[in-house]
């Protein structure tokens, strides 16, 4: 049986024929324009072996998407709760009860440790060192605006609740040490000057705007020590053991110096901690089991739910550890479009 090459070539003049004057006719499959195209192609193709078409699913080319708008919404959300946090701070230091009056609880850790005068800067400094290598490994993360929503969501909603804990139940001072700002009473105006004090300093008393008391029950700086630290475990490579271990030693020496230097109640910073690490961990577990979020259960049962839909409705996967530089140069703007099209175009030309 002669093969389908050996017939074309005895019949040229039939191939001719039926090449499509004639309907219905029989065509070469050989040398028909299809099949010289493709042969076109795949003879580019194996000229420029660096160009490789890969065709992604339909649905699963962005499935995080950044969505920075969202971003910005969680930022502010962040910045009024931390604002309203310094005018609660001020309106709770005139409820604060004096000294005299009301002498510190008992706490069994101040039974038997000694107040350490230098401890509480220890703890300020290590929050700041831990804020600053989270906001490095955020800048350096290819999904950073998914990072910042999560992370200021958060924060917003940690001291929201300090908010109140702090404002239903007023403690007395827990050391004689402290030294508290006279009261206000109904001075608004330098109550406004007290509290544009607090934020201009961060709310740190190595910077003198911490001069107020009353802000207990929970520890701010606990939740800042704690939450930074879990995030920058949750998003950084699980190898970096060393690094996970360096910031955990940042974070629990300084919770543990916040009760050597008498600043809190042992109360304060385990409430603080428990809080904060159980809202992270409630939050990540919805986000990273997608079957949560579509199945009732009793995590869907928060206040907060219907935000957290808003927030990671397009996040339909885990946020991979991924790395990049925050600026590209030159930006894609002043890119050249036909140079990166450049091999795309000479294999459509052959």
């Amino acid at each position: 049986m002669a093969s389908a090459d050996h017939q074309c070539k005895q019949h040229p003049t039939d191939a001719h024929k039926h090449d499509g004057s004639s309907p219905g006719g029989p065509v070469c499959p050989v040398h028909s324009p299809a099949a010289e195209e493709a042969k076109r192609t795949r003879k580019a193709l194996g000229r420029h072996r660096d160009y490789v078409k890969i065709s992604l699913p339909e649905g699963r080319a962005n499935r995080l998407p950044m969505e920075w708008w969202k971003t910005l919404i969680t930022f502010m959300y962040a910045a009024f709760n931390l604002v309203l946090t310094t005018v609660m701070i001020t309106v709770v230091h005139e409820r604060v009860p004096t000294k005299e009056s009301s002498p510190p609880l008992p706490d069994k850790f101040f039974d038997y440790i000694d107040r350490v005068k230098w401890a509480f800067t220890v703890t300020e400094v290590n929050g700041m060192v831990l804020v600053g290598i989270w906001s490095l490994q955020w800048l350096f993360h290819k999904y950073r605006a998914i990072l910042g929503r999560r992370f200021f969501f958060l924060m917003g909603t940690l001291y929201l609740y300090r908010c109140v804990t702090m404002y239903i139940t007023t403690l007395p001072v827990p050391s004689m040490h402290m030294t508290c700002a006279p009261k206000l009473y109904g001075d608004s105006q330098a109550k406004l000057q007290r509290v544009l004090q607090l934020i201009s300093g961060a709310g740190l008393s190595i910077t003198g705007s911490h001069i107020m008391c009353g802000d207990f029950l929970y520890s701010g700086h606990t939740v800042m020590l704690t939450l930074t630290y879990l995030f920058i475990k949750e998003y950084s490579p699980r190898s970096f053991w060393w690094y996970h271990l360096l910031c955990w030693l940042l974070a629990a020496v300084g919770v543990v110096c916040i009760l050597v230097a008498h600043e809190h109640y042992s109360v304060d910073v385990v409430v603080g901690y428990f809080i904060t690490s159980r809202l992270f961990y409630w939050y990540h577990t919805m986000a990273n089991v997608q079957v949560l979020r579509s199945s009732p259960n009793y995590l869907t049962h928060t206040w907060w739910n219907p935000i957290f839909n808003f927030l990671e409705r397009n996040v339909q996967t885990q946020v991979p550890c991924s790395f990049c530089w925050p600026v590209t140069w030159p930006p894609a703007c002043l890119k050249n479009p036909c140079k990166k099209y450049s091999m795309v175009n000479s294999v459509r030309e052959e």
